[in-house]
């Protein structure tokens, strides 16, 4: 009997991919808040504290394919665990700068630039945990749940940090951000295990049920003993670089996510100076309004997910995986369009958190195709399209304020309209049946 019983242990893994997921944003954005308070210890300007951003964006850009790749060689498990390890030293560091220190513009961008690096392996191993442990019928809703943890961490984040800022000082901030990753990394080590097949706790119905269901066959490392191998991934499940970058597939979809990049760093970067300045906002409303969007982003990933399998089942991927994405991103660009016209500062805040709602709506969509159609080298491939979204975040912080100063904001918020369009566009390009092919005879491995 006991055989019949399905354990649960993948979703309990799938949260803790939540909350790692959480950290990750507060890690990235207690700079944001603590901005005006290290600008004034280290006398920065307003240009060198947005290079501090840049910086991480830069080495959270650069980094994707190479995290994507190290998860594929050694296994989530183990890549997760030395990618919050590395968070948390470097976050540490960023409060240990001394307030004389020569060139401390310098030395606080080197500490995010290595920042960003080291979050850059999170999104591209949790896909590649997805691909050998969640099945594709599945695979919608666990990546919403996933993603519905940056919305959590943005969205909790500002309360946190201006708790700690007010009663011990924005260094503590850091060292708090560190101490929580940690924490949560530790724990992620001592449940997580690289494939199903490893964990003693997964029944064997939850394992026949993964099995049964997933795109990417048992990797050569599969059994505990074998856990320190050098490769997690079969050498014949492995797919070569040769393949990947001349995949229509992945160029497209990596085109979709640089659209969804450049809309949805407006939206965490601009949208509070955007409530405050233009609308005319004060800081408690704009705050406020804030919390909403990172809510509506946190509700709208699962959401989308859920969704994304539900029509998977019963019309294909077609319509589960593409179709939900165009619709999202279509829905997102007449949101942009209306919320930056209409006149109530009110009712365009809540028109605008909604575009970001819709934005994620098919947020899992991206991420499921990946795991689908990268067999072996999901993290890889997924790495690739996400080093996408990154270059479109990174456009958003120099390009949305140049426009905005030049033709007004409205005409930025336009132009993410059309960004939007041109990305649903892209996904009508994608065929979530055709799986990249993997290599079937040795080859030098990705």
């Amino acid at each position: 009997m006991a055989d019949h019983v399905e354990s649960r242990v993948r979703w309990v893994l799938v949260f803790w991919l939540f909350v790692l997921s959480a950290v990750a944003y507060l890690d990235r954005i207690n700079l944001s808040i603590a901005g005006s308070f290290i600008a004034a210890e280290f006398r920065l300007t307003n240009v060198q504290l947005g290079s501090l951003t840049s910086a991480f964006l830069m080495g959270y850009a650069l980094f994707q394919t190479v995290g994507g790749w190290l998860a594929d060689r050694l296994g989530s498990r183990r890549v997760l665990a030395a990618g919050v390890l590395w968070w948390g030293i470097f976050t540490s560091l960023t409060a240990a700068v001394p307030p004389a220190i020569v060139s401390a513009v310098l030395v606080l961008a080197t500490t995010r630039f290595l920042l960003g690096a080291g979050e850059a392996v999170l999104f591209p191993a949790s896909n590649q945990f997805v691909s050998r442990w969640i099945p594709s019928e599945e695979r919608g809703k666990a990546n919403g749940l996933i993603f519905a943890g940056v919305g959590v961490g943005a969205g909790s984040t500002p309360f946190l940090i201006t708790y700690i800022i007010v009663h011990y000082g924005w260094r503590w901030s850091f060292w708090m951000s560190a101490i929580i990753g940690l924490a949560a990394g530790v724990v992620w080590y001592v449940i997580a295990r690289n494939t199903p097949e490893e964990h003693n706790r997964v029944s064997p119905a939850e394992l026949r049920h993964i099995q049964a269901g997933r795109t990417v066959g048992r990797s050569a490392s599969s059994g505990a003993a074998q856990e320190s191998s050098s490769s997690i991934t079969a050498a014949d499940d492995r797919i070569l670089w040769s393949t990947i970058l001349s995949s229509k597939n992945v160029w497209a979809v990596t085109l979709a996510y640089f659209c969804f990049g450049y809309v949805a760093w407006i939206f965490f970067t601009w949208f509070f100076i955007y409530l405050a300045t233009v609308r005319g906002l004060n800081l408690k409303a704009s705050a406020s309004y804030t919390t909403l969007l990172f809510l509506s982003m946190a509700a709208c990933s699962p959401l989308g997910g859920a969704i994304s399998d539900k029509l998977t089942k019963l019309h294909g991927k077609r319509i589960g995986r593409c179709g939900i994405a165009v619709f999202a991103l279509l829905l997102t660009a007449v949101f942009l369009t209306f919320g930056s016209q209409v006149q109530g500062a009110g009712l365009a805040s809540i028109v605008l958190a909604g575009g970001a709602g819709a934005l994620y709506l098919s947020q899992s969509s991206f991420w499921s195709l990946t795991a689908d159609i990268a067999s072996g080298s999901s993290g890889s491939v997924s790495g690739f399209m996400n080093m996408g979204n990154q270059f479109g975040g990174a456009l958003t912080a120099s390009l949305t304020p140049a426009i905005a100063a030049r033709f007004g904001w409205t005409t930025s918020f336009f132009v993410a309209a059309g960004l939007s369009v041109l990305g649903a566009a892209a996904w009508l390009l994608v065929d979530p049946e055709r799986a990249l092919a993997p290599a079937t005879k040795p080859s030098p491995p990705l």
